[in-house]
């Protein structure tokens, strides 16, 4: 009788820490200031598309997914070669985790024929906003991300969101337990997504 107990207690839990990985428990972007030289707050649920939630998974090598980036539709490409990209300053990542992140989205918007623009340029079809936060638990480290896509003129026209699982990287917890890989594989994914959502008929 007692073993039935200590294990039907032990499920429980493992149910309620599950129900913990949800994006929305952890990081509502809504909740977070958005950086200083953003024009309005964060919108709710304006936009003409709805969004696009990325199940969790586990981190791989950039290069492992490469192939997709040469199945890109006629549609896809058109619209991608059209589109100036800019990515605004990161909320909630450590500088050291940001960097592999933005120079891996630099290298798969390359690879998809996407043109990304400093901050100061004017010819931006598109701005790109992150927010993360990070999950410890036990052995492995979640990244939670959410992306907001916002036309020049700053009205949301899309959100991508999604969790990125990995081994935690030596001791402690938090963003110095993020392995670059990691980082890479979500700006690997993000890219793929917004040239899906382009090639979908997007503005």
């Amino acid at each position: 009788m007692r073993r039935s107990q200590v294990t039907t207690v032990s499920l429980l839990a493992a149910l309620v820490l599950g129900a913990c990985t949800n994006a929305k428990d952890v990081l509502e972007p809504s909740a977070i200031t958005p950086p200083a030289s953003s024009a309005q707050p964060l919108p709710s649920t304006q936009g003409t598309s709805s969004a696009t939630t990325s199940p969790t998974t586990t981190a791989q090598a950039p290069s492992t997914a490469a192939s997709s980036a040469t199945s890109a539709t006629p549609a896809q490409t058109a619209a991608l070669a059209k589109t100036r990209l800019q990515v605004a300053p990161i909320v909630g990542a450590s500088v050291d985790a940001a960097a592999p992140l933005t120079a891996e989205l630099q290298t798969r918007a390359r690879q998809r024929g996407l043109t990304l623009v400093g901050s100061t340029d004017q010819t931006a079809t598109h701005v790109l906003k992150g927010y993360f936060s990070t999950m410890s638990e036990g052995k492995d480290t979640t990244v939670i991300y959410v992306w907001d896509i916002y036309d020049p003129s700053g009205n949301r026209l899309h959100r991508i969101n999604g969790q990125q699982k990995a081994p935690t990287v030596g001791g402690g917890e938090g963003w110095p337990t993020v392995a670059p890989a990691t980082m890479q594989a979500i700006a690997d994914q993000t890219i793929d997504q917004f040239a899906a959502w382009l090639g979908g008929g997007a503005g």
